[in-house]
């Protein structure tokens, strides 16, 4: 077995992510923790909704009820991006050349680095945001689908509609495929090499037995793994049509205990899965071969993340239980 470094925190694990070598676990309570010497914390939010990385720059970004869009920089130090009184900020993103996305109701608003802030409205409520690689352009999924806006052109959004509540939105690396998670036990996606006078293809990829709440692209985008079954459910993505037509495949396979959360590992195809019981293991896509880096722990795991080189895994649970797993030990 892996050793493991353990932290038990006071309440609910949102996010978890690697700053240079230093793991930083978000909690629900607000506070920041970063395992640097000893558990240092920075006060953040009075209640913190979501926490992301910042590909882009060694920093997190974080959203709050109390109205306030946050950057963590990779000493702890907590500046202000934005702020909208009296609203939950419950959906964040961060985009090139220091371009912030974020949500309440039924608005989009990204400010850019100069301090100039462009609001899109929408009809329904905000549901997922993310930045397309390529290009700063911005999906907001909301009910019945997701409208894609150019942030620097005047151009009307593209409306990728599909009934339905979308509740979470991610671009495939390569930009060319978007995916949403759904109320439904479901994911859906779009093809987006849309030329001009067709429509955007479907994909349908169904047949999950509860909400998918975590998903992850392998490091060169030819795989989608998401949580949501008694097993990782694995799309293959590396086709032009991605998985139109084909079976994903399901890794860790463990009777009718679901996983909760999945991630990549950054350089190869293996996978992260944590599940309901607290258990971690990692599987290698080429031949499904399975090793156990955490044995059952308090709380259902709600969050992952890998070292850059792939060393060391942090993660993160609903009870607070969290911890680094050194690979190579």
């Amino acid at each position: 077995m892996p050793t493991v470094a353990p932290l038990d925190l006071d309440g609910h694990v949102l996010a978890v992510e690697f700053l240079g070598d230093v793991p930083f676990f978000a909690s629900a309570n607000g506070t920041f923790h970063r395992l640097e010497g000893g558990d240092r914390v920075s006060e953040a939010h009075q209640g913190m909704l979501t926490a992301i990385r910042d590909p882009y720059s060694e920093s997190l970004i974080s959203g709050g009820e109390d109205g306030k869009v946050l950057r963590i920089a990779a000493d702890g130090s907590v500046s202000e991006i934005a702020t909208a009184p009296r609203k939950w900020i419950s959906q964040v993103a961060a985009g090139p050349q220091g371009a912030v996305a974020y949500s309440y109701g039924k608005s989009s608003l990204v400010r850019l680095a100069d301090g100039t802030t462009k609001e899109f409205p929408e009809e329904r409520t905000v549901e997922g945001l993310a930045f397309a690689p390529k290009g700063l352009r911005i999906a907001a999924a909301r009910y019945n689908g997701v409208s894609l806006h150019w942030i620097g052109m005047n151009a009307k959004p593209v409306d990728l509609e599909w009934k339905g509540a979308h509740t979470g939105v991610t671009f495939s690396p390569d930009g060319n495929f978007l995916v949403t998670s759904m109320q439904e036990n479901a994911l859906h996606g779009w093809k987006l090499d849309i030329k001009p006078g067709t429509e955007a293809r479907h994909m349908r990829m169904t047949g999950y037995p509860s909400k998918v709440k975590s998903l992850s692209w392998s490091v060169k985008g030819k795989w989608l793994a998401s949580s949501g079954a008694p097993a990782a459910i694995v799309w293959p993505f590396q086709g032009k049509d991605g998985p139109m037509g084909k079976a994903p495949l399901e890794l860790g396979t463990r009777a009718n205990i679901m996983a909760t959360a999945v991630k990549f590992h950054p350089l190869e195809d293996i996978l992260a899965i944590g599940f309901i019981d607290g258990m971690i293991l990692a599987v290698r896509i080429a031949d499904s071969k399975e090793a156990l880096l955490r044995r059952p722990g308090k709380g259902a795991i709600t969050a992952m993340s890998w070292s850059k080189n792939g060393k060391l895994l942090a993660f993160g649970s609903e009870a607070g239980d969290c911890g680094v797993i050194d690979i190579a030990a």
